[in-house]
């Protein structure tokens, strides 16, 4: 007997190895002059102007609506609220900030009765937690 045992040594199949690099390059390779492109914006200079008015109008749970702090009383007078808004030059933005509660069916409501009086800024603004 000799002293000499059969063991296979491991060896390391360098192949995939190569595919996977090769892959990875050609990868790199087209995204990169993606990557590098340059948009250029026109971004305005001087001093920044002045943030335009808004109206807060909030719709609570139990179905009050309040403009700016004030409780309406009723669609009619909120509706008057909307015509005389619309009706004004430089009219500010209505911002509708229903509570999370409220009923959906209130808040299409006034919004539909904001378009039909002709709101033409409107924004719909969810209340934070």
């Amino acid at each position: 007997m000799s002293g000499h045992s059969s063991i296979a040594e491991p060896q390391l199949n360098a192949t995939p190895l190569i595919d996977v690099m090769l892959v990875l390059m050609v990868i790199l390779i087209i995204t990169l002059p993606v990557a590098t492109q340059i948009t250029k914006l026109n971004v305005p200079q001087g001093p920044a102007a002045a943030p335009q008015p808004s109206i807060r109008l909030d719709i609570v749970s139990d179905g009050a609506i309040f403009w700016n702090g004030t409780e309406v009383s009723s669609l009619e007078q909120l509706e008057a609220r909307f015509v005389k808004l619309a009706g004004s030059a430089n009219a500010p933005r209505v911002n509708v900030m229903p509570e999370k509660r409220t009923r959906y069916e209130l808040v299409a409501q006034v919004l539909a009765l904001a378009q039909r009086s002709r709101v033409t800024a409107l924004g719909l603004t969810p209340v934070p937690d």
